[in-house]
């Protein structure tokens, strides 16, 4: 059986790259697998899990392993997938001799429990199934009794299920809205120490993105973790036009406005960017940005720049031209600091999206697309390394806590708050404050003036 490259190899350069080369590319077959140039294109399911299981001589490489368990959930469910395993690993090669069958058990058993760890840890998800536990434990069982001397092997495969068993669901948690007059600048009024907390947040949700969501995400519906970071993006969105509306003073709404553009450059500058996208929509949600008086006080000039480079058009090319900076600055990096590469998350699940859309899964001589598969782990694992880094700041634990629990106003609490500072401009709008008065004014004593 051919060993698969090693792991840099499959995902530098891309598959997909537009580079092309005047020699005629090898193709080989091997037992239903096709390489060209040395490198998996396709193969049938049956023989790419063959390629999975390990034996006595053999161990997957690593960037199969995870390419492969991240892109066959499309043609069966895990649970049968470890059902296969397991039978390739033990059953397959029964003898009918039980001493035979327990020294081969027990010369592949350290494989196998190699394989079950990088699944365990690698996509957690797959063991909240029970039938997918029910064949873990089989498998846990067969290897302890194939195996009585060697114990480290089956405590470590406890360990694994016990690790699978012990993934909790990430559950949404609903506070109740406080009203609070205090302004984020008397806790906090250094935009870099702001920003700073704010990256240590998104890299604690990079670590939680384990490469099961982005599965899930493909290949199920949208679940409890990725939700979870996707509202972390939508309350700093929200904080964000909270803290501009909140003062009934201009100059305090204005000092609160440079304030959070500041704070949106250091993200910028830190390489954060998906705090930097979620501060530019707070300014841009339509209670903050109809703020024109409190607006005509602000040097709006490095607010231009910033939405420049997050401009959507053309497919976000001023961003992606200022990620790939960002990440050429990783590669090379020299301190803790400049290795921070946090992406805009939504574009980036988007692009994982089309990507899974956009290519077909089998060839047309039946084999799965495994181009398209090496292609789609590159990007998964590209994120993976950017969230192994840790966060170099130090922590502010009052600001941290700000951030994460202070309440925030709702859209029309929000609403509300820009017309008592800015009064309407015409009769719908006049007509609108009424509505909202009625129905916002004494839960939110301070908007009172």
């Amino acid at each position: 059986m051919p060993q698969t490259t090693p792991y840099s190899s499959k995902f530098n350069p891309s598959t997909y790259s537009s580079s092309h080369s005047h020699r005629q590319p090898v193709e080989e077959n091997y037992g239903g697998l096709h390489y060209r140039d040395n490198k998996l294109v396709s193969g049938s399911l049956e023989a790419l899990i063959q390629l999975l299981v390990p034996t006595v001589d053999y161990y997957p490489d690593r960037s199969y392993i995870f390419t492969f368990l991240l892109s066959s959930r499309l043609f069966l469910h895990p649970f049968e997938l470890m059902s296969r395993v397991c039978y390739l690993c033990v059953d397959h090669h029964r003898v009918g001799d039980p001493q035979t069958d327990k020294k081969r058990i027990r010369e592949i058993a350290p494989k196998i429990v190699q394989l079950l760890t990088e699944w365990t840890e690698t996509f957690p998800y797959d063991f909240r199934d029970e039938r997918m536990m029910r064949s873990l434990k089989e498998m846990t069982h067969r290897l302890a009794f194939g195996d009585e001397v060697s114990r480290d092997d089956s405590l470590a495969t406890s360990s694994a299920t016990a690790a699978a068993m012990d993934r909790p669901l990430a559950l949404k948690s609903k506070q109740q809205l406080v009203r609070r007059e205090e302004c984020v600048l008397n806790l906090c009024d250094d935009p870099f120490v702001f920003a700073q907390q704010l990256t240590h947040i998104e890299m604690v949700s990079d670590g939680k993105v384990q490469s099961d969501w982005l599965s899930v995400l493909m290949f199920y519906t949208f679940k409890y973790n990725l939700e979870a970071y996707v509202e972390w993006f939508n309350r700093l969105s929200y904080l964000t036009a909270t803290e501009i509306c909140m003062p009934v003073k201009k100059k305090h709404r204005a000092r609160v406005l440079e304030f959070f553009i500041d704070v949106a450059q250091e993200c910028f500058n830190i390489g954060n960017f998906n705090s930097l996208m979620a501060i530019i929509t707070g300014m841009n949600m339509n209670p903050v940005s109809r703020l024109k008086k409190t607006w005509n006080k602000v040097n709006t000039d490095k607010f231009d720049i910033l939405v420049h480079q997050m401009d959507p058009s053309s497919n976000f090319y001023n961003y992606r031209t200022a990620l790939r900076g960002a990440t050429q600055r990783s590669s090379t990096a020299h301190t803790s600091q400049e290795m921070i590469v946090i992406p805009f998350f939504s574009l980036f699940i988007k692009d994982i999206y089309f990507l899974n859309e956009g290519c077909v899964n089998r060839l047309p001589n039946g084999h799965i697309n495994f181009e398209k598969f090496w292609e789609l782990a590159k990007q998964v694992s590209e994120f993976l390394s950017w969230r192994q880094v840790i966060c170099p700041f130090e922590r502010d634990r009052k600001t941290l806590q700000y951030l994460i629990s202070t309440p925030v106003f709702s859209e029309d609490e929000l609403q509300l708050a820009s017309y008592e500072s800015e009064g309407p401009e015409n009769n719908l709008e006049r007509d609108t404050r009424r509505s909202l008065r009625s129905e916002c004014f004494f839960e939110n004593p301070c908007l009172r003036h």
